[in-house]
């Protein structure tokens, strides 16, 4: 089975970083990138992609363009692009997008729903 590897992002190419000090909740909408690096509880409501930094704790719904996990997530996502989990994630929640990366080591547990990316719904 042939390896894909999931594509290395730099925080300087992120549009806006929620930093480690930051505890939020609330709703967020956005439609470039948004890193978490910190606390997030709420709503995400995004056509752009977020990332999920090592360190970082969300608790959310999630509906966003690309959903990259190295941290926690509890909430279900809902992306119409590609969710993509790193060894270091740990994701409790439902995934509904049209291409799912699981690298080894990651923790994963929930369903799984593969929908082209117009099928993709809340």
């Amino acid at each position: 089975m042939a390896e894909i590897p999931i594509k290395q992002i730099e925080e300087s190419d992120i549009d806006t970083v929620l930093a480690e000090d930051i505890d939020f909740t609330g709703t967020v909408n956005f439609s470039k990138s948004l890193m978490v690096k910190g606390q997030f509880k709420g709503t995400i409501k995004a056509t752009g992609d977020l990332f999920v930094n090592e360190n970082a704790s969300v608790t959310a719904t999630i509906e966003a363009q690309t959903v990259s996990i190295k941290g926690k997530v509890k909430g279900d996502i809902y992306a119409t692009g590609r969710v993509e989990l790193y060894p270091t994630a740990s994701l409790e929640g439902d995934i509904t997008a049209p291409d799912i990366i699981m690298e080894s080591g990651c923790q994963f547990n929930g369903i799984c729903s593969m929908k082209s990316p117009n099928e993709v719904k809340k």
